[in-house]
């Protein structure tokens, strides 16, 4: 046959090759199993520290969205849904955003969250279908996260979200990948083939966690939604976050924590708190220059 007229080879991502390190896992001893799987995980720190650049753009871009008046989408499916639904629904508890400036698309629904939706992930029209329920823009920016770089759902949701005009970015464990090739900015940590073959739940999800912290984390921080390293746009929505907001003001003013919680009672949060202290001003004041200066502690204060 020539070669003019042969099948391409088909696509196989490096996340489903198969792993001689664990191919007798089966008969090793529990440490030793356990000696693989940590030997493995080693290696996704440096595939992640490998895809920086287009990280940092990714991030940048998300900011400078979010700042326009758009969200931050995710789309995915199985695990790599998951992560995404995981770290979406954190935002607003951790950071005091508002629900739906971070939105976890998943094949599937909700419902696939607990139990597989079998076939969702194969369907590229409910991706598309998804992403315009969503009203997706210019304004938004969508990230696909699929660990085989592959998956239909998520290629039908950013192509449906590139046509739309929205920033698009593609996660995966492996290049070239279909994936790549529907977004403008491609993340593709290395991690290699998993120890048990095709689980991408293991060292892929692992990247796609981190990935995921370091973008959202990252863009929170230039949002203004920290002073320095301190949480200090949480919802003290339980006990646990009641006592951090406290030990923050505690921390930041040097006051004791009958006072700090004194001053916490009379501002009603943690930034006004800490900016009515440090500028000998009124809770309202305090709010005043919060405004002004979109939400930063520091900013306020200058």
């Amino acid at each position: 046959m020539s070669r003019e007229n042969s099948a391409p080879p088909p696509f196989i991502p490096l996340t489903e090759t198969n792993n001689p390190r664990s191919a007798d896992l089966d008969t090793r001893t529990t440490r030793e199993i356990l000696e693989i799987i940590n030997a493995e995980d080693r290696h996704v720190i440096d595939a992640v520290a490998a895809e920086l650049e287009p990280i940092t753009r990714a991030a940048e871009e998300i900011y400078a969205r979010i700042q326009g008046g758009g969200r931050l989408i995710y789309i995915g499916a199985g695990t790599s849904g998951r992560l995404g639904v995981v770290d979406a629904s954190e935002m607003p508890p951790t950071y005091n955003v508002p629900h739906g400036l971070v939105i976890g698309l998943m094949a599937g629904g909700e419902g696939a969250m607990f139990r597989a939706v079998e076939g969702a992930e194969d369907k590229p029209e409910w991706g598309r279908e998804d992403i315009a329920r969503l009203n997706v823009n210019e304004r938004d920016a969508v990230m696909g996260i699929a660990a085989s770089g592959r998956t239909p759902y998520v290629i039908g949701g950013l192509q449906e979200a590139r046509a739309r005009g929205a920033l698009t970015i593609s996660f995966a464990c492996t290049t070239p990948a279909p994936i790549h090739e529907a977004a403008e900015i491609n993340i593709a940590p290395l991690t290699g083939p998993e120890v048990i073959e095709g689980s991408t739940r293991m060292k892929a999800g692992t990247a796609t966690k981190l990935v995921l912290n370091m973008i959202s984390t990252t863009v929170m921080v230039r949002l203004g939604k920290t002073y320095g390293n301190l949480m200090v746009d949480l919802q003290p929505t339980n006990q646990k976050l009641r006592d951090r907001a406290r030990r923050i003001v505690e921390r930041v003013t040097n006051l004791s924590a009958a006072d700090a919680q004194t001053l916490l009672d009379q501002c009603g949060d943690v930034k006004t708190a800490i900016v009515a202290h440090h500028a000998g001003v009124s809770p309202e004041a305090a709010r005043e220059r919060l405004a002004q200066a979109g939400g930063s502690v520091r900013g306020a204060l200058r």
